[in-house]
């Protein structure tokens, strides 16, 4: 709702005025307007409502007409490595200890700044272009990934990968600790750009480096994340080591709280469901890259039933092969019915949901995923002209089931407008083309493929 002034006040300034057919708020009470406009000062959303009264009562330094769109909140990326854009189609169709032992890993190892850099830019083309603007990364050298990010105008949350064994990176996982707290100081001032403390997983890490890890992330006030019960191959190496399942490794430390995000979640109990939601945990559904590795279908439904906040990620190029949020939100709401035999199950308002405010609580950053008074301006238009989004009888359920995300013609993050129809604004393309051929064949050479 619009809030109504005299008419003989003078109009209010603001930096953007955006008009649009239609608007997707997912505020609180998740209104969908029509014939509306956000008006936005100082990277913030000013004010939401009907066009005609925020057209006489602004006063705005630009305007940009999106008529014949649909704006929504910019989707959040709640769990992806974004750098892996140079493996994409890499090391296809192989389980996931098969393909993380003999492939990916190998050439991980001799990866240098350098290359990351191009793959970090070329993940954030890719988020822009297909309507992200947040990401919740973990990978190697994140400085690195982080810059790429506040260069180009997207929101990121770095974490910098560490394991328990020796890498080419770290040789123990406490000689990780400094580089995370360097990280941290390096863009404590970046309005961008933040960070995590990102141990790789149960079965990598041992309980007292998980732990002494988490001190570390409490000590910083920084979010905690790690990959959990990915699959069932994952649970029996916990077990052969441990004699304790994933959640349990996790819950005896003390490492369940709302701090924690935990990603992919597929071999969890009813009874972990219920520790989960009962400690606040958040949890990362990758569906795209579930599938791909053959780990399972995360009991999505069961855990938002239970009251886990539940957000939705793409996971890395190289076992998904895409960073297209809108492929996720489709597939999450598709395969959500299945696990449950249930159609009702992970409905179009809930995918976006985890694509957006959940998502969002996963990154540390709940003020993300809406379009709402006070709230950075983050967000995405739809080119409603597109076939596949004709005709429109429900906003919701065409940006979940009819979106491929090439419908996107306008991505803006705090204010800023980094692409519009069909403009990469703070990105040259032409040349990371030719940069991503270069690394292709790198991988080929180290790789001996």
């Amino acid at each position: 709702m619009t809030t109504s002034v005299p008419a003989d006040s003078a109009p209010r300034a603001c930096d953007l005025l955006v008009r649009a057919d239609a608007i997707i708020t997912q505020d609180d009470d998740r209104r969908v307007l029509t014939g509306a406009a956000v008006a936005i000062g100082d990277d913030l959303v000013l004010e939401v409502g009907d066009y005609a009264d925020l057209d006489a009562r602004y006063d705005a330094a630009q305007r940009l007409d999106m008529s014949g769109k649909m704006l929504l909140p910019g989707l959040v990326n709640g769990h992806t490595h974004l750098p892996m854009t140079l493996l994409r189609g890499f090391a296809d169709d192989l389980p996931l200890m098969e393909w993380l032992e003999g492939h990916i890993w190998p050439v991980e190892a001799q990866l240098d700044e350098d290359l990351l850099g191009i793959g970090a830019r070329l993940g954030c083309a890719e988020l822009i272009r297909t309507g992200c603007t947040a990401f919740l990364n973990g990978y190697f050298h994140e400085y690195v990934t982080g810059d790429a990010a506040s260069n180009c105008g997207l929101r990121a949350v770095l974490g910098e990968g560490f394991f328990a064994f020796p890498s080419p990176f770290f040789p123990t996982a406490e000689a990780c600790w400094e580089t995370i707290r360097t990280l941290e100081a390096r863009f404590r001032d970046d309005p961008l750009v933040r960070t995590a403390v990102t141990p790789h997983a149960a079965f990598t890490v041992p309980p007292e480096d998980l732990a002494a890890s988490f001190e570390l992330a409490e000590a910083l006030d920084i979010p905690w994340q790690t990959h959990l019960a990915e699959s069932p191959a994952e649970t029996a190496v916990c077990l052969g080591k441990y004699g304790m399942r994933p959640v349990e490794i996790l819950r005896k430390e003390g490492l369940l709280s709302p701090r924690v995000t935990l990603h992919h979640c597929v071999d969890v109990t009813d009874g972990e469901i219920l520790q989960l939601a009962a400690s606040g945990t958040n949890v990362v559904h990758n569906p795209a890259s579930n599938l791909k590795l053959c780990s399972g279908m995360s009991p999505v439904q069961k855990m938002l039933d239970a009251g886990v906040n539940v957000g939705l990620g793409t996971d890395g190029a190289s076992s998904n092969n895409q960073l297209n949020m809108f492929r996720d939100m489709g597939l999450a709401a598709l395969i959500g019915k299945v696990r449950h035999e249930d159609a009702s199950a992970v409905n179009a308002g809930t995918a976006l949901d985890m694509a957006t405010r959940h998502s969002a609580r996963c990154l540390g950053w709940p003020e993300l995923g809406r379009i709402e008074a006070g709230f950075p301006a983050d967000m995405i238009a739809l080119d409603l002209s597109s076939p596949n989004l004709m005709p429109v009888f429900n906003h919701v359920s065409h940006a979940v089931y009819a979106a491929t995300g090439m419908e996107v013609c306008m991505t803006m993050v705090a204010g800023e407008v980094l692409y519009l129809y069909g403009e990469f604004r703070t990105l040259d393309v032409s040349g990371l083309r030719k940069e991503a051929l270069r690394c292709s064949k790198w991988v080929r050479s180290v790789s001996g493929k």
